[in-house]
């Protein structure tokens, strides 16, 4: 194993070498001037083995989940990437090949998403590797996506498909292998590997003024939906049957019904969950036609204090034994 500094030299740096700023990562930090007109976004997420990621998972894999967790913070907002910093703290027996592929993972997602690091730092630990993220957005001066800003009557929107990102981490954990080919097992794994931050559709629903409100899907759909309605002081109620879900997980839900509730709640889907006026959704059709990403109407906001209800198609409320995923 290389020393830090020639761990950093060889495997980090060539992933700031198009930001001047960053100084290919041989100083204590990054100088980087905003563009003109535009506020700047941070967010941040840790990840560890064990509780975040599988010990097994490709290295490469772990760094996109890295990286696309803070993304979807930053789709979540409506803006769009800058850079990121980075904090590594690798168990003690890490092998060089594992930082290779990991850094390996961050070089295409730079690529694919428009984002490069600008600095961090790597070290060791006697437990658990533990990742850290910090990513930076921008968006137009005095603009953003809150969770805050939503109204009563306005519809409750969700991207893409909810729910396979908890039933593929099941199947990585061995379960339900009896009940799905292999193909389709691994279209939902990849999903928990790999998630998609929709930043190109945070950005559209910013500089088009369609979203009153937003957030992304870590914690679970109702875990996630209550914060947006705290923010903004109502109520959700969801529809069942409107949910967008992938041929798999109807199929794991039509074995077993209870299964909806790991949909409902599950967690790690980082699609975005927002609140459109009912004068907009025509300009949502055409964003979503634009993006090709599907964007399903799955239920509206109402005066409350914060609860999601939702009903089943015979329209009595579908209990869930927990609304998502808590840390603690």
């Amino acid at each position: 194993m290389r020393g830090e500094f020639e761990l950093i030299a060889r495997h980090f740096a060539p992933l700031a070498a198009d930001v001047s700023g960053a100084f290919g990562l041989q100083d204590d930090a990054a100088v980087i001037q905003p563009e003109s007109g535009r506020d700047l976004v941070y967010t941040s997420d840790t990840i560890s083995a064990g509780v975040h990621y599988l010990p097994d998972d490709p290295a490469g894999d772990v760094a996109r989940k890295l990286l696309r967790v803070n993304l979807s913070d930053l789709a979540a907002m409506g803006a769009r990437p800058e850079g990121y910093l980075l904090n590594a703290a690798f168990q003690a027996d890490v092998e060089e090949t594992w930082i290779a592929e990991f850094a390996a993972g961050l070089a295409a997602d730079q690529e694919s998403y428009g984002i490069h690091i600008w600095g961090g730092d790597t070290t060791r630990t006697q437990g658990a590797t533990v990742l850290s993220l910090s990513a930076i957005g921008s968006v137009p001066h005095g603009q953003c996506l809150r969770r805050s800003g939503a109204r009563a009557g306005n519809y409750i929107f969700v991207s893409g498909t909810i729910g396979d990102a908890a039933f593929g981490l099941k199947i990585a954990l061995g379960e339900l292998a009896d009940e799905l080919d292999g193909g389709t097992q691994a279209i939902l794994v990849d999903r928990y590997r790999r998630p998609r931050p929709r930043v190109t559709l945070g950005e559209g629903l910013l500089a088009r003024n369609l979203a009153t409100a937003a957030l992304d899907i870590s914690d679970g759909l109702v875990a996630d939906l209550a914060h947006l309605c705290a923010a903004s002081g109502l109520a959700a109620e969801i529809d069942a049957a409107a949910l967008p879900l992938s041929t798999g997980v109807q199929q794991l839900i039509e074995r077993d019904s209870a299964r909806l509730s790991t949909a409902l709640t599950g967690g790690d889907d980082y699609e975005l969950v927002f609140a459109v006026p009912s004068e907009r959704r025509d300009a949502l059709v055409e964003l979503a036609r634009e993006l090709d990403l599907p964007l399903t109407c799955i239920g509206h906001l109402e005066e409350g204090a914060g609860e999601v209800t939702v009903r089943g198609p015979d329209g009595t409320v579908v209990k869930t034994a927990q609304t998502g995923w808590q840390h603690f």
